[in-house]
């Protein structure tokens, strides 16, 4: 990929650039900065941009490189994080019209594991108010680099799309029903979303705590395995993070799928699912079986009625995450999410209980679907990015029959189950088609190993929208 643009490039190909000194962490920010000035104002990723800072970083890494104290593969590299992530001086709005004049005093784990790795901090990213479905009327929505009239894929859609138009190398999204997948489906790159505690969310807004998962989001597996190395790992200022270790992400990455059992079933991939997304995710999983996967064949349940109990259990803990900011400043609000928190206020303990059985009764049925596999595969989304214009997105809150739009994402954000969802074709329309593979509880160094094989052997991580 020597002719590919810079600015297009993976963060292992730059990272090997930088550390071989044929380019510097000063011109690669340089750049970068100068392409957010350039085309950010079309495609609206960036709620803040920190040129002054990343400067800074940029500087100072490039200094450590000269002198001989290369970090890892993230060193010098220029990267984004959602704006959810706390960050020291800096808004941290979380797209809310709320928290507009939110500025912490500290940086969230995440963020400050990525920059003690070397990373260069550009800005921070746009999303859905508070991380849920609908947009605050003050704040932009990040446009698809594929077609600007197509979902960019809910509240992780900045990052997605900052991905995807190569205005950073690498983000952070976060995933409570799909934030994570969803945008990387609709914009054609990689999403991967951890095992629930493999990644610290202290210092990062909540939208539901035991739904919330941080992850990234990148232009290759090998980058995700990059970025989530770095960011994982117990943090005492998170009760909630995963005492296990952290395994080398990338020590087995080439190893390849030999054996691996795959779980697939046909149904669940094709029933109510748009026709060419149902065949590239078949596609992809008969090229793991070439590489010498073993195909089973496993019967996911019908979860639809599970799935519903999403909506009471992430509204109500909605609404006791922003306890200090609704009701009392309930206007500042925009309508979408200020309709989501009075729908959780409206719940009772006697409701959010119900639901959270509902939850755990999900839970049982998808550990007998993993009894005699590795991973599953399935689709990312149920259909490509659709048509969407800004006053659905600016709301008020739609009226919605069921959650169907959640069959492939929510039940593994119930089980906290890790998930990588890959680039894997385009359809007739030319938008991209996802296919996800969902791992067993801190199985992130296997899908990281599917992916990559699956990279190895096809071309669709490679595609660039015309940016």
């Amino acid at each position: 990929m020597e002719d590919t643009p810079l600015h297009f490039k993976t963060l292992t190909e730059l990272g090997g650039l930088i550390r071989s000194k044929q380019v510097s962490p000063v011109e690669v920010t340089e750049a970068m900065l100068q392409r957010i000035e350039d085309y950010d104002g079309r495609y609206k990723s960036y709620a803040t941009v920190m040129a002054d800072h990343a400067m800074a970083a940029a500087r100072a890494a490039e200094l450590e490189i000269i002198a001989g104290r290369y970090l890892c593969t993230l060193h010098g590299i220029p990267i984004a994080v959602k704006d959810l992530c706390f960050t020291s001086g800096v808004p941290t709005m979380g797209g809310s019209g709320a928290m507009r004049d939110h500025i912490p005093t500290f940086d969230a784990t995440v963020v400050s594991k990525l920059e003690s790795a070397g990373a260069v901090l550009l800005g921070k990213l746009n999303l859905t108010e508070g991380a849920m479905a609908g947009y605050h009327p003050d704040f932009q929505i990040p446009v698809n680099p594929w077609d600007s009239e197509r979902w960019s894929g809910a509240s992780s859609s900045g990052s997605g799309v900052a991905t995807a138009a190569g205005l950073c190398f690498g983000s952070l999204g976060s995933d409570t029903g799909g934030s994570i997948r969803f945008p990387a489906a609709a914009c054609g790159i990689v999403g991967l979303k951890p095992t629930w505690g493999r990644v610290s969310r202290y210092g990062v807004l909540a939208l539901a705590d035991s739904l919330d998962h941080v992850g990234p989001m990148t232009r290759s597996t090998a980058d995700a395995a990059v970025m989530l190395q770095v960011i994982a790992g117990q943090d005492f200022m998170d009760p909630t993070s995963l005492p296990a270790p952290v395994p080398d992400m990338l020590e087995g990455l080439g190893q390849g799928v030999r054996g691996v059992r795959i779980g697939l079933d046909r149904r669940y991939v094709e029933e109510d699912i748009d026709p060419e997304l149902a065949q590239a995710v078949l596609a992809g999983v008969k090229v793991m079986e070439g590489l010498g996967a073993e195909i089973i064949e496993v019967r996911v349940p019908d979860m639809d009625d599970y799935v519903a109990a999403w909506n009471v259990l992430c509204s109500t803990e909605a609404a006791a995450a922003h306890q200090a900011t609704y009701p009392s400043q309930r206007d500042d609000y925009g309508p979408w999410f200020r309709g989501w928190l009075d729908l959780g206020a409206s719940k009772t303990g006697v409701d959010y209980a119900g639901a959270n059985n509902v939850r755990a009764a999900c839970n049982g049925l998808l550990r007998n679907v993993f009894e005699n596999i590795d991973v599953l595969a399935c689709p990312s989304m149920t259909t490509p990015p659709g048509r969407v214009k800004p006053q659905e997105l600016y709301g008020p809150m739609g009226e919605r029959d069921s959650l169907t739009w959640g069959r492939f994402t929510v039940p593994f954000d119930f089980n906290g189950a890790p998930t990588l969802s890959l680039p894997c074709g385009l359809n007739s329309d030319g938008l991209p088609l996802s296919l996800q593979f969902v791992g067993k509880h801190l199985g992130e160094a296997l899908l990281c190993r599917l992916g990559n094989a699956y990279e190895q052997a096809t071309q669709w991580h490679n595609l660039r929208p015309n940016v």
